[in-house]
């Protein structure tokens, strides 16, 4: 068989592009945030991460334009290497601080952030457990460590309960659960988590890309929770509330200092460049400064949320500003996405694998610069369209 039999058999994205019905990779011809143009029309943005509305504030951008001013535009090197500036140290260590560990470690993404710290702690002999809904950059994570993979049920705490007590009692145990799962927009239930840790004898890692900047005030998961001193390990990622690109894990010193000296996503990669390492920066002093972005980017996923299902519309279990609009049906979650596109609303659909079968979905997420304007028009044209597909009464 040829290799590349599988692409010419591949027709499932050329057909739904000939429909009119495909929805991804769609060129942004210009975006401010809450809104963008595609194709000369303008919509309402509420497919983004950009949660704080960070990636058009002067003081975000001036940071960035002003970095690549000073050093270039590429450190042109692993941090392992020359790639590594006094910034990424000194944001290091202002990213510690804030999430209220000894210490942390910047990757160049988010991605890699999961991939390197999972496979360098993870080795022959150790499991790694994770929830059945965390993101794919921790299932690859597993993936590329030498240890064993165990999945419990999203936020079974039973189910959890299960496969540690299955684990070898001598064995290293690394459980790692989304703070707030990127799909659903619920949180994990982290006090129960950590206790179960405690009973195995496992340390436990959240991925916090969906939390940081907008749960503990800004500062993560654990820290809302109250169980921070309970979290060995916190990941955060700077695509979101940070505005910017790369990611960082946080934890004990010994450990971080670990992970530096074994993650390979992180010796065999290039650094962050200077504009994103600046940009980071300068949004971590902004959401210090600024804690009413914070607490309006709640307000607004509180109200929308409650707006949803006053209407009639299936939100799940969705706690936080990211909302989903459950449909089930995967060709009726395309047909309704094409539908809000054509009055201006810019929404992701999201399919299998991503989310289990027959729970499709659109997911909708809110930033703190979101108008009331906006939010009223993004309503009418849910419930317009909701009532003629007959989704809602």
């Amino acid at each position: 068989m040829d290799l590349f039999e599988k692409c010419w058999k591949f027709t499932e994205a050329r057909e739904l592009q000939a429909s009119g019905f495909y929805p991804y990779f769609m060129p942004l011809d210009d975006t401010e945030g809450t809104e963008v143009t595609i194709g000369g029309k303008r919509l309402v943005m509420i497919g983004s991460n950009n949660y704080l509305g960070l990636t058009t504030h002067p003081r975000v951008r001036e940071a960035a334009m002003e970095a690549t001013r000073r050093f270039g535009t590429s450190c042109t090197g692993s941090r392992f290497l020359n790639g590594t500036l006094a910034w990424h140290l000194d944001l290091e260590k202002r990213l510690a601080e804030y999430v209220e560990k000894e210490a942390a470690l910047v990757f160049s993404t988010g991605y890699q952030t999961n991939l390197g710290t999972i496979s360098a702690l993870v080795g022959r002999g150790d499991y790694v457990i994770t929830d059945k809904e965390d993101h794919a950059s921790i299932v690859d994570g597993c993936r590329l460590s030498l240890g064993t993979m165990k999945r419990f049920r999203h936020n079974d705490m039973q189910d959890l309960d299960r496969v540690l007590s299955q684990i070898p009692a001598e064995a290293g145990k690394l459980v790692v659960v989304d703070g707030v799962f990127s799909m659903g927009g619920d949180i994990a239930p982290l006090p129960e988590i950590a206790a179960l840790c405690r009973k195995y004898n496992a340390r436990l890692m959240v991925d916090d890309a969906h939390s940081i900047g907008i749960l503990g005030g800004g500062k993560g998961t654990a820290i809302h929770l109250g169980v921070n001193d309970e979290v060995d390990l916190v990941m955060g990622t700077f695509s979101k509330s940070f505005a910017s690109l790369g990611g960082f894990i946080a934890g004990s010193e010994p450990v971080i200092h670990y992970i530096q000296h074994h993650a390979r996503s992180l010796i065999f990669s290039a650094s962050m460049p200077p504009g994103n390492v600046a940009a980071v920066s300068a949004a971590l002093e902004v959401m210090i400064a600024e804690p009413e972005r914070i607490e309006r980017v709640n307000q607004i996923g509180n109200y929308m949320r409650q707006e949803f299902q006053r209407l009639g519309f299936n939100t799940g279990s969705s706690q936080t500003p990211i909302i989903p609009i459950i449909i089930g049906d995967m060709q009726a979650t395309f047909f309704i996405w094409k539908m809000l596109f054509e009055e201006g609303v810019y929404t992701n659909p999201v399919i299998p694998p991503a989310v289990p079968p027959n729970l499709s979905l659109l997911r909708t997420s809110y930033m703190a610069t979101h108008t009331d304007e906006q939010m009223a028009f993004v309503l009418d044209k849910f419930s317009k369209v909701g009532r003629m597909l007959n989704l809602i009464p």
